[in-house]
């Protein structure tokens, strides 16, 4: 039953739209009283009249003490200044008093997030003896179907009930992520922004959207111009708090090097290059690998994949194998299965386990992400060195 904090009651009649029994505290006391004697309380909702700076110091201490109770502040007016230090404090929504819409769906989903956190908290107290897996996927060409074999990789991860797996859409500008399995987001990577340089698991689960039990998504802004907005350093603390809470983030990237790449594939613990067997896709990736070599990236951590890799266009194996002058660690055959999928925004490997196409998919999860040979943290250390080294 969650918490109103008002001390006017006509203000608390207001703003009762958060839907089934509330109870009623009229000072910021009483409801650390509540909550100390419900373990069980997960949502906190305070009222325009309780002065702000102590609701967001209660917030502040509230993050601290009991991190999965969610607060809701509802205030007469809102900007922005004030919605960055709502949210810094700890803050998970903040809306128009008098908007019981706005109201009712910011419970909503402080609601889920919470639930998430409750549901994640076994997997937390691994991850501080062991991270989780950051994979980035990278093509230097598109359609080559880089964001098809993020998405079928996620979901293939997901197939273990003990892998919590996100997937990070960082084509900061042309995401494919979302229309891909027809998810419509109401928070995308953008809305992290006032919570930079101060970013928990908390904020970091507020922005996700559920795909399915044990994938979530981050999503790429949607709004033209927001991918300009977000700094590169931005990415490497939502990676760094990700793999915290998740076993497996799995990267989407853009075909191009850019900063928010390479801090992505800093913060990495595999890196899956993707390419096709045509001349352009394989002279990029080419490219792609001697660029990896040059930035001191460690190649135990790479792996090539070949995608439709039967294709009749004049390229045998061997001449790809010829120009690549690196190991083949998948091939994936090539299926009309593929583009059907993606247009009923159905991962193949969900919508056909069996297909030829989600067992290539699979074997290679088996065989290359399963093992953790060394720490993240030796990796990236060698790689940041290296980047230093050649700026």
């Amino acid at each position: 039953m969650p918490i109103l904090c008002e001390p006017s009651a006509k203000a608390r009649d207001l703003i009762r739209s958060i839907g089934g029994e509330v109870r009623a505290a009229d000072s910021l006391q009483a409801v650390t009283q509540l909550l100390a004697a419900d373990p069980a309380e997960i949502l906190v909702v305070i009222g325009p009249d309780v002065p702000v700076p102590d609701a967001l110091t209660f917030a502040s201490g509230l993050r601290m003490t009991r991190p999965a109770v969610g607060v809701v502040l509802a205030l007469d007016y809102v900007d922005v200044s004030m919605l960055t230090q709502a949210l810094r404090a700890g803050v998970r929504e903040v809306v128009p008093a008098g908007d019981q819409v706005a109201l009712n769906a910011a419970c909503r989903r402080s609601y889920e997030v919470s639930q998430r956190l409750l549901a994640s908290a076994p997997a937390a107290s691994v991850s501080a003896t062991r991270e989780g897996q950051v994979v980035t996927v990278f093509a230097a060409k598109g359609g080559c179907g880089k964001t098809t074999l993020a998405l079928n990789l996620a979901v293939a991860l997901a197939a273990d009930p003990s892998s919590q797996v996100c997937l990070v859409d960082l084509d900061l500008a042309f995401g494919d992520v979302a229309i891909s399995v027809q998810l419509d987001p109401a928070r995308t990577i953008v809305d992290a922004l006032p919570m930079t340089g101060h970013l928990d698991s908390t904020g970091a689960s507020s922005l996700l959207t559920r795909y399915r039990p044990n994938l979530e998504m981050l999503l790429a802004p949607i709004t033209p111009g927001d991918a300009e907005k977000i700094p590169p350093a931005l990415v490497g603390e939502l990676l760094t708090v990700l793999r915290g809470i998740f076993d497996y983030v799995v990267v989407d990237t853009p075909a191009q090097f850019s900063e928010h790449v390479l801090t992505a594939m800093d913060a990495s613990a595999h890196h899956i290059l993707l390419t096709t067997p045509d001349v352009p896709a394989l002279k990029n990736l080419r490219i792609t690998l001697d660029m990896l070599d040059l930035l001191s990236y460690p190649r135990s951590i790479r792996s090539v994949v070949l995608n439709r890799s039967d294709s009749k266009v004049g390229l045998s194996l061997d001449d790809v194998a010829r120009v690549v002058r690196s190991p083949i660690a998948a091939h994936i055959p090539s299926s009309r299965e593929v583009p059907i999928s993606i247009n009923k925004g159905t991962p193949l490997t969900l919508a056909n386990p069996g297909h030829p196409v989600s067992q290539a998919i699979v074997r290679f999860v088996r065989e290359r992400l399963s093992d953790k040979p060394e720490t993240a943290d030796a990796r990236r250390g060698t790689r940041t060195r290296g980047r230093r080294r050649s700026a």
